[in-house]
This record gives C-alpha cells, structure tokens and sequence, in this order.
C-alpha cells in the first residue's frame, strides 16, 4: 500500500500537467459544441445535440469527410509503401548512405508552410516547374476540381516519406545480420527473406508510424476551422472538431488493435 501511494504521489506532477493540457480543453470543447455561442454577435445559449444533427444531414460535412478520407487512405498507402521500399533501399545501400539520410532528412526538416508555399510554385498555372516540364502547358493544378486533390495528396506524399522512411529504417538497422544469413542458407533470398524476416519484424512499427501520418491527416479541420474563424460560430466549429476527435480515435483504436496483434503473434 505505501509503494502504491508513493507511486501516485510521482505520477501526480505528470498526471496534472497532462489533465491541464488535454483533458480541460477537451471537456471545455465538448461544452462549447452543446452551445450556440457567436461572440460578435453576443449569442450564447444551450443547443444540446442540435449542431450534431445538423452534421448528420449536411452535405458539406460529408462532402469534407469524403474528401478526408480518401486524401487520408491514398496519402498514408503510398508513404507506407514508399517508405519501405526507401527504408530496404537504405539498408542494402553500400556507399552514400549518409548523403541520402541527409537528402531525406532535408524534406522532413522543412516547416509546413514551407513546403505548401514551394508546392504552391511547383503547381503554378503560368510559371510552375510542373507545367514548364510538361511543355509549357498551363494546368491548374490547384484550382482544377479534378486535379487538385491528386496534388495535395502528392505534396503530402513528398514531405511525410521520409519520416516513415526513417523510422522503418532504424527499425531495419536493429535486424540481425544472421538471420539473412541463415535464410539464404536455407534459400530464401531477396523477396523470399523479405516476406519471411523483413516484412514481420517492421511490421509493427510500421504501422505505429501510419498511426501518427493518420492522426495528422485531417482535412475536416478546414471546414473547423471555417466554422470557427470565418463564420465565428464557435459552437458549431466546436461540434466538428469533437467529431473530427472521435473519427481519430476510432481509426487510433484499430492501430492499436492491430498492433496487439502482431505484439501476441511476434
């Protein structure tokens, strides 16, 4: 019992700077999203579960959440993909390894609005670098309907890569040598040792690097943010980001599940 209450005693500095930060705002967020509450206008009264309602029937909400989905499932895919397949790239590499850690560290390492602001060149209708390697042809790439989220979703490819890259690579680093070894005794080389070794030990982490790209994918934070800066309804934007929470935490809740899985089964 004493080591038990020393316990708690230790934990309670962390357990309340972490209450302070997470748990308060997110208990004041769900009030705010129960409320009608217009600062400008000097509106603040009780709405319940009104502005969930309205999301269930509104056809920009879905529209954003059709829009986030697709931008999260088609983004995440291929920077898992793509940081594998650089990851093994790495490992086998031989000579210039720490030239290419350091070209893909340079794409990680840029600020966010960094990296839209040159995006946002690249795509240029008039003088983009996109456009003027495809023959000087002006394409909207931004502004076309049809075009714009492929660009984003690539924009966001090029920047999150290298940190799935990474984390997948020092997870290579710790394989031993010897097992491929053994493999290869036992012929099973090159996609045979990469199904049989590679693929199950990073595996795992792997996918705790997708949780986090998923976490951070979200799309629905614009129509938030509209609703909460533009429109000013703090209630209604309020509402969206408590939804937008939930849809995480189930998509968290499945990661975790599946990394169980793999922690019961290694």
């Amino acid at each position: 019992m004493s080591d038990r209450r020393l316990a708690w005693l230790l934990l309670a500095p962390a357990l309340l700077f972490l209450g302070t930060l997470t748990v308060y705002p997110a208990l004041w967020v769900l009030w705010l999203a129960l409320q009608y509450r217009i600062p400008v206008f000097g509106i603040s009264r009780w709405a319940g579960l009104d502005h969930f309602a309205f999301l269930a029937v509104d056809t920009r909400f879905w529209n954003a959440a059709w829009v986030t989905g697709l931008f999260t499932v088609a983004s995440v895919a291929l920077e898992g993909a793509l940081g594998l397949a650089v990851a093994v790239a790495l490992r086998g590499q031989r000579g210039g390894r720490r030239t290419a850690l350091a070209l893909l560290l340079l794409a990680w390492a840029l600020p966010s609005v960094v990296t839209a602001k040159m995006f946002e060149w690249l795509y240029h209708p008039a003088g983009g670098l996109v456009n003027f390697l495809l023959g000087g042809r002006a394409i909207n790439w931004l502004g076309d309907p049809d075009l714009a989220l492929p660009s984003v979703i690539l924009a966001d490819v090029w920047r999150a890569t290298p940190f799935v890259a990474l984390l997948c690579y020092a997870r290579l680093l710790t394989i031993a040598p010897e097992l491929y070894e053994a493999a290869r005794v036992d012929g099973a080389a090159g996609l045979q040792a990469f199904v049989r070794i590679t693929w199950p030990l990073v595996r795992p982490i792997l996918l705790v690097t997708l949780l986090f790209r998923t976490g951070s994918t979200e799309s629905l934070t614009v129509y938030a943010y509209r609703a909460l800066f533009q429109t000013l309804q703090v209630g209604f934007g309020s509402a969206i980001g408590v939804v937008v929470f939930a849809l995480v935490m189930v998509v968290a809740a499945v990661y975790l599940r599946l990394i169980g899985r793999q922690e019961g089964t290694a």
